[in-house]
């Protein structure tokens, strides 16, 4: 019988520990014991309290900060060559448009970056923006755009060189419901045809469990992850998956968890 392949893990996390201020009195413990795998095209949320590490977690991930201990790969590599391979794109809660240039040069600015000619560069953020439904604004500056709509250039800046893995800071967490539930539909659609691996952190249960295949709950600082839930609500999620029996029951499982989460450490 012929050996089926296994598929190296985008990030195999183990025994990641992350100390602020080492030895001082400002001395921090911001995460724990961190254990976390993720497969190749997983759509995986962090949650949690204020303060418990998630956006830390992303941070080491991403080669923004170093772990204290432990061992982190990203694509079997270390974070830090991760990222001069390119390996990730980052959206944060802010859009971080620089707002003299278009839209267009927005989308090719990593592309400028890393020395792409100029006509690759212009057909590829056109078929970024194409991709999240903007096709018609690569002309426009982002002060002419609402804050979705800045959000989704910024998701298409983030995939213009093609990395394998997204990483998304509490993306949509200063738009308003009806906009956020709205984006939270198209990354659905991006994710499903571009097949990337995402890590989305988030403070909203609903959004955490209509988005991912599983939501990772941390509990209160020092930051530790207490539960993961398979989240297996069929895809593609619609609005009316909001209303389905299955998806109430996981909201409240999440909760319930958090709660345990906070009352284990009280």
């Amino acid at each position: 019988m012929a050996e089926t392949a296994v598929e190296t893990p985008v990030i195999l996390a183990r025994n990641i520990n992350k100390v602020f201020n080492t030895g001082t009195e400002e001395q921090v413990i911001a995460l724990q014991d961190i254990n976390l795998t993720v497969q190749p095209g997983e759509f995986i949320s962090l949650i949690g309290p204020s303060g418990c590490g998630k956006s830390t977690l992303l941070r080491l991930i991403a080669d923004l900060i170093l772990p204290s201990d432990g061992d982190l790969k990203i694509n079997n590599k270390s974070p830090h060559q991760a990222r001069i391979d390119r390996d990730y794109g980052m959206v944060f809660q802010a859009a971080t448009l620089y707002e003299w240039r278009t839209v267009a040069k927005n989308v090719q600015l990593p592309l400028e970056i890393m020395g792409y000619p100029a006509h690759v560069r212009k057909t590829r953020a056109q078929e970024m923006l194409d991709l999240v439904e903007l096709g018609k604004f690569g002309k426009h500056y982002p002060w002419q755009l609402s804050g979705g709509m800045q959000q989704r250039v910024a998701i298409a800046r983030a995939l213009a060189f093609e990395p394998s893995l997204l990483l998304m800071d509490e993306p949509f967490g200063a738009l308003d419901e009806f906009t956020r539930e709205r984006m939270n539909m198209e990354l659905l659609r991006i994710w499903g045809r571009t097949n990337i691996t995402v890590i989305f952190v988030t403070h909203s249960i609903p959004e955490a469990v209509f988005l991912s295949n599983r939501v990772v709950v941390m509990s209160p600082r020092p930051g530790r992850i207490t539960q993961v839930i398979d989240v297996d609500l069929p895809y593609p999620r619609v609005f009316e998956t909001r209303e389905l029996p299955r998806y109430f029951e996981l909201v409240t499982a999440v909760r319930e968890h958090l709660r345990d989460a906070h009352l284990s450490d009280e």
